[in-house]
């Protein structure tokens, strides 16, 4: 420490401590934080530094002293010193260092881009390895999907190959018990069942499992719960043929698959013998649907998961319906 000025007698008698404070290239530091503690005195005082990086305390009595230094950005620093009375005491500058700041990176992987990894998983799910169970997420916190996603999964659903014959074993069963009969019999009545059917899938599919789903921000897909007593699970695979997951997280009424089935049934009318179609026959069918999401949503929660081996389970906690 560097002091200049005059020492009086009086071994009482107040002095000054001044100085400069400076950033690391040596321009002055602004506005700086600077406390002057003494010995053991309780009392501080403070000052700021002024635009020439200047501060002074005046009337100091003497004794040993600290003075610290803060300001933003930098790191704190301390100098000491012993004041004599009357004393003019002069700190050497202070040239201030960066603070040294431990920086966290946080790598945050975009919403689309993590549930097109779950969809990728989705796809890899088939029932003892051969029929498709895309619409079912063994993640309960899944990213919601993006409208694009929707219809991409729409899509792959509708041409997966074991669809196409799972269809043609319904066209066969409808033949062989004879429903619509206008459709006639031999390969002529077993192609319009075919045909019939696979509308049927396609239309129900899309409209209940993207176009709706996207205007209305509705998730198409089942939550696999797998957690929890039987009873409450039981509660929640049927509830899930009305409800469903929104895709801000939180559990709604699932008017994207009830209106996607009185969509497809109205379409149907066009295609149907004309005694099989109508109002009546759509409703039906929308209620006998909601019946089937019923039981294969038990299937699903009890059953259909153990045949599932490319299944990945995640039973995040997640609210309920």
């Amino acid at each position: 420490m560097a002091a200049v000025g005059e020492r009086q007698g009086d071994p009482q008698a107040a002095g000054s401590i001044s100085g400069y404070v400076v950033d690391p290239s040596g321009a002055a530091v602004v506005g700086a934080r600077v406390t002057l503690t003494r010995g053991n005195v309780a009392t501080k005082q403070e000052v700021m530094s002024g635009e020439d990086g200047q501060f002074s305390f005046a009337a100091v009595a003497p004794g040993t002293f600290t003075v610290t230094i803060t300001a933003a950005s930098f790191a704190e620093q301390t100098a000491n010193g012993i004041l004599h009375p009357g004393e003019i005491f002069t700190v050497p500058t202070i040239a201030l260092a960066l603070a040294t700041e431990a920086t966290e990176v946080r790598v945050v992987v975009p919403t689309v881009e993590v549930a097109a990894e779950e969809i990728k998983e989705q796809e890899k799910q088939r029932v003892l390895g051969v029929i498709p169970n895309f619409y079912v997420s063994y993640v309960q916190d899944a990213a919601p999907l993006t409208s694009k996603q929707k219809f991409g999964l729409a899509w792959k659903t509708t041409i997966d190959p074991v669809n196409f014959a799972v269809v043609g074993v319904i066209a066969g069963v409808q033949q062989w018990q004879d429903n619509f009969k206008d459709y006639g019999e031999g390969a002529q009545g077993y192609a319009k069942r075919y045909g019939a059917s696979y509308a049927d899938f396609v239309t129900g599919t899309f409209f209940g499992g993207a176009v709706l789903p996207s205007l209305l921000k509705q998730d198409p897909r089942y939550f696999y719960k797998g957690t929890g007593t039987v009873r409450a699970r039981v509660w929640y695979a049927v509830s899930m043929a009305v409800m469903c997951k929104g895709d801000n997280g939180r559990w709604q009424f699932n008017y994207s698959a009830i209106g996607g089935s009185l969509i497809s049934g109205g379409i149907s009318n066009a295609y149907y013998p004309d005694k099989d179609r109508g109002a009546d026959l759509v409703f039906e069918n929308t209620l006998i649907g909601i019946g089937e999401n019923a039981a294969t949503n038990l299937l699903q929660e009890f059953v259909i998961r153990k045949l599932t081996p490319a299944a990945k389970n995640n039973n995040a906690t997640a609210g309920q319906p």
